[in-house]
C-alpha cells in the first residue's frame, strides 16, 4: 500500500465517525484506530506484526505546537504522515534532500521517514521555496507533527 493512500485512509478516519478501519490489500494488512483518551484527535496505525505506540505523544505535542504557530502564517506546513525517523538525506554522508532557501516543486522528495524498517520518501504537497526545517536529521516524529514550512 503506498504513502499517499495509507494518508488518504489516514485522513478519512480523522474526520468521521469510524472509530476503527482494516484494510487488506494483497499480503498488507493495516488497521487505523481513533483513539479517545488522547487531548487531540490523532489517529494511531497499527500492523498485526508490530504496532506504533503513541506513547511519547502528549509528551512531545506541547514542544511541537509552538513552531506549527509560528511557522502558520509564513507558508504551508508540510506533517508528517506517519510516526518514525526523520532523515533529511538518502544515507549517512549524503547531501540533504533540501536545504533552507531550496526551491521545491510538488512531489519533490523532502525527506525520509523509517517506520518499522521501511524508509518512505516524504514528497512536497506544494510548490514553493523551503523557509524552514522544523526537525532535526536522526529525530524521532509523531503522526501530523510539522517537519518544513514552504513559502
Amino acid at each position: 500500500m503506498d504513502l499517499r493512500k495509507l494518508k488518504t485512509l489516514i485522513d478519512l478516519v480523522a474526520e468521521s465517525d469510524i472509530a476503527e478501519l482494516e484494510v487488506t490489500e494483497g499480503e498488507s494488512k493495516v488497521r487505523i484506530v481513533k483513539s479517545s483518551p488522547m487531548p487531540q484527535n490523532q489517529v494511531v496505525m497499527m500492523q498485526p506484526q508490530a504496532a506504533a505506540a503513541p506513547a511519547p505523544a502528549p509528551a512531545s505535542a506541547p514542544a511541537a505546537a509552538a513552531p506549527v504557530i509560528a511557522a502558520a502564517p509564513t507558508g504551508h506546513t508540510v506533517k508528517s504522515p506517519m510516526v518514525g525517523t526523520f532523515y533529511r538525506s538518502a544515507a549517512p554522508g549524503s547531501a540533504p534532500f533540501v536545504e533552507v532557501g531550496a526551491t521545491v516543486k510538488e512531489g519533490d522528495t523532502l525527506c525520509i521517514i523509517e517506520a518499522m524498517k521501511l524508509l518512505n520518501e516524504i514528497d512536497a504537497d506544494t510548490a514553493g521555496v523551503i523557509t524552514q526545517i522544523l526537525v532535526e536529521n536522526g529525530q524521532p516524529v509523531e503522526y501530523g507533527q510539522p517537519l518544513f514550512v514552504i513559502g
